[in-house]
């Protein structure tokens, strides 16, 4: 990444804003900018790593420990049934920096396939909320 700016790492630094649901020594989660639905997070390293093979093996437990917990405050906080949890490497990684997209789900919510609707929030106030009340749910 040398020379070039990251976005997520701008994140990370505080040098962008975002509505951070988990703020954690190696790791930082966010809204989703684009949500598929309401409360769609990224996980992200602190560190900048490209993809998940890039990513140090003694990383890998509790960066998911850190997606785990994520999605049970999917469940328990949104009252979503479940969550959708995945990553890409390179190819439609619109973001060349490491992240977890972790989505709250429900039955019938229209998602199908590969082909995502993507939502808004009305207002910066309700994201705001919605980054405040998972984060609060964080166990």
């Amino acid at each position: 990444m040398a020379g070039q700016a990251c976005l997520f790492c701008e994140i990370v630094k505080g040098e962008r804003s975002a509505h951070v649901v988990m703020d954690a020594p190696d790791a930082v989660a966010f809204l989703d900018a684009r949500p598929l639905f309401k409360g769609h997070t990224l996980l992200v390293p602190r560190d900048h790593y490209e993809t998940l093979t890039d990513l140090p093996g003694e990383f890998l437990g509790p960066f998911f420990e850190h997606a785990q917990r994520l999605a049970g405050a999917m469940e328990s906080v949104l009252g979503a049934a479940g969550s959708f949890v995945a990553m890409n490497n390179r190819v439609s990684q619109s973001v060349p920096h490491l992240h977890v997209h972790v989505v709250p789900r429900n039955r019938k919510d229209g998602l199908r396939g590969f082909f995502w609707p993507r939502q808004k929030y009305e207002s910066d106030e309700e994201a705001a909320d919605y980054a405040a009340r998972l984060s609060g749910g964080l166990t």
